[in-house]
């Protein structure tokens, strides 16, 4: 009888072993692999070097960051992709730089200005906001 309940008992201790794995602590290989892989990817897809892809992502694994990015670099060769520059910069600034009418010395009237470059700045904008 007693080995009968150790029987069903076991079982269903280890059962919960992968949960209590992650809960403690211990990382799985193939999440960590997976996810550099996609860190590497997303970098080359953005445009960034794999020199910056490693500084901003010093937690991930160097080996599967650079297998990612190597793989989206291949897919983006094979299909004539160009990288799409990031919305949000590695400071959290939008765009990765200042707004003009954020540096000193600028005023919000002068960065809407009148300068052609903003204004076709401004009309590629909107046209991506409308969806065209």
């Amino acid at each position: 009888m007693q080995r009968q309940v150790w029987m069903i008992l076991i079982p269903a201790l280890l059962a919960g072993c992968d949960q209590l794995s992650e809960k403690a602590g211990f990382p799985d290989a193939a999440k960590v692999e997976a996810d550099g892989k996609a860190i590497g990817g997303a970098c080359r897809h953005a445009g960034r070097g794999l020199e910056d892809c490693y500084r901003l992502n010093k937690g991930a694994s160097k080996a599967a960051v650079y297998a990612g990015w190597k793989e989206m670099n291949e897919y983006m060769v094979k299909n004539n992709m160009e990288a799409v520059e990031p919305s949000i910069g590695p400071n959290g600034v939008e765009g990765g730089k200042k707004k003009k009418a954020d540096e000193p010395g600028h005023s919000a009237k002068t960065a809407e200005g009148g300068k052609p470059d903003d204004k076709k700045a401004e009309k590629k904008s909107e046209a991506k906001a409308e969806g065209h």
